[in-house]
């Protein structure tokens, strides 16, 4: 009996099958710009949110005399 050949050929079909599948997948990704659109209204406010509340130094109260290298304390 062949039966191993008409399961390679399965197995095959099926590779071809995902890899078409991933394939479109991507490209809809690619050509509607699906991460870009994610990283804009998802990850950049998230990110805006977090780093806007940091507490920074004011380097307005620093003395002018800054060749003298002063001593960064954050």
């Amino acid at each position: 009996m062949k039966k191993c050949k008409c399961k390679f050929g399965r197995f095959l079909l099926k590779l071809l099958g995902v890899a078409l599948v991933a394939n479109v997948a991507l490209f809809i990704v690619f050509f509607f710009d699906l991460d870009g659109k994610l990283l804009f209204n998802v990850v950049e406010p998230f990110l805006k949110k977090h780093y806007d509340n940091m507490e920074r130094k004011d380097t307005l109260q620093m003395p002018y005399d800054m060749d003298k290298y002063p001593k960064y304390d954050y």
